[in-house]
């Protein structure tokens, strides 16, 4: 058998064994035995691990893969032991060989992870936390790039897994999802406008339920979202509450889905925001103060004064901020309308959720430069996105629910009308 094969056989069994905990809690045990000394041991084996893949990852992207090769003047030439630093302590390894038209050809990460500090401490310690945080592929690509293996040749490693994962985020039904509340927004990647739906079901836990991809955020480009998720079993009610940053063409496809019922809260975060880019910066520290004094009330009548009033402070400063303020009043009051309980309206009052969820794609995939392609971007925003939902737990507040739910049902029921304070 080959030796790049045995390889990646054991890396893979090593890291499937770390993901399943059962090789991590073998080493605690030792390490609690062994004191220091075994979490040494712990941590140059983990960087021996990253080490080797790195190297083999440069051997690829000049040679390609196995049984495909790029170039057919240079070929894989085994294996052989060798040592190289993770930070002050030498390790010794195999590192994989090539051979080309003049001989042995010399990997430029071997020579690297030879020279002493060269693998920092820097670098080792997030590795340890993304393996920690079980980021294993994150983690290989993040540490790859350190040492000049392009991301975009080391994403070939990961086409198979994530495939089978876009596959299965694309895919899967949708019918058994009850949900609640829909949070809807955009990410901006590779020159693309994807739009992301994030739901909350009715038990408070949340689910990444598809995106679709486009040149801008655009109603064309929402409704086709809205319409996918419909496909595959999603009910698109009046008694789903919707969470939006505001805009225009989110908005319009919003309405023509649910129609005149449409219950819509606005992002109060991106809203403050809007408010004081209209305002001079001797009084935005002000506008903040009013604004989330307003919001801080639990009943609809004391916040709706206090926003009235706010309201009426802007137009003396800058008409244009108190039009922001006004073309919102009332969907930013949505929660406040239905009496949701604040610990609850801590999760639904904004996009955060949603936005967090975004803040790890971005972290995920810091390291690509280039996308090949359409479906490499939608294959690694549907593997990212999955591996977001593994980290998700249940929203605080969640108990208030069926209150919520009940309040949403009564005002379709009774048709009521909410006059716009604009």
């Amino acid at each position: 058998m080959r030796a790049d094969t045995i390889w990646r056989k054991k890396a893979s069994r090593l890291f499937q064994e770390m993901r399943g905990g059962s090789w991590l809690v073998e080493q605690v045990g030792e390490i609690i035995l062994q004191g220091k000394r075994g979490l040494d041991g712990l941590v140059l084996e983990l960087g021996r691990m990253v080490a080797e893949a790195i190297m083999y990852m440069e051997r690829e992207e000049i040679a390609g893969p196995d049984y495909r090769p790029y170039r057919s003047e240079v070929c894989k030439w085994a294996s052989q032991r060798g040592s190289v630093f993770i930070g002050d302590r030498k390790v010794r390894l195999d590192h994989p060989r090539l051979r080309g038209p003049q001989g042995e050809m010399g990997l430029r990460t071997y020579g690297k992870l030879k020279e002493r500090g060269k693998f920092s401490e820097e670098l080792l310690g997030r590795v340890l936390r993304g393996l920690a945080g079980r980021r294993y592929q994150e983690t290989l690509v993040e540490a790859a790039g350190a040492f000049g293996v392009s991301p975009s040749s080391v994403s070939r490693h990961l086409i198979e897994a994530t495939a089978g994962k876009l596959k299965e985020f694309r895919e899967r039904t949708l019918k058994d999802f009850h949900g609640f509340v829909l949070f809807i927004d955009t990410i901006h990647r590779g020159g693309e406008a994807f739009i992301v739906g994030l739901g909350l079901d009715v038990a408070g836990k949340k689910r990444v339920l598809g995106f679709w991809q486009g040149a801008t955020e655009n109603h064309e480009i929402c409704e086709a979202l809205l319409s996918e998720l419909d496909s595959r079993g999603l009910v698109v009610s009046k008694k789903m509450l919707f969470v939006t940053d505001g805009g225009r063409g989110i908005i319009k496809a919003l309405k023509e889905r649910v129609g005149s019922g449409l219950i819509h809260q606005r992002c109060t975060i991106h809203k403050d925001r809007n408010i004081q880019r209209h305002l001079a910066k001797r009084w935005r520290k002000e506008a903040h103060r009013r604004f989330r004094a307003a919001l801080e009330q639990n009943s609809y009548a004391d916040a709706k004064r206090m926003l009235n009033d706010f309201e009426q402070w802007l137009r003396q400063l800058n008409e244009s901020a108190a039009d922001s303020l006004g073309e919102a009043f009332e969907e930013i009051l949505t929660l406040h309308r239905l009496e949701v309980p604040a610990l609850l309206r801590k999760t639904l009052h904004s996009t955060n959720p949603i936005e967090s969820m975004f803040s790890t794609v971005r972290d995920c995939e810091g390291n690509l430069k280039r996308y090949r392609g359409s479906r490499m971007s939608q294959r690694w925003l549907g593997a990212v996105l999955l591996h977001c939902e593994q980290g998700f737990k249940r929203v605080k507040g969640y108990a208030g629910i069926k209150q919520v739910m009940a309040a949403i049902e009564a005002e379709q029921v009774e048709g009521r009308k909410v006059k716009s304070a604009a």
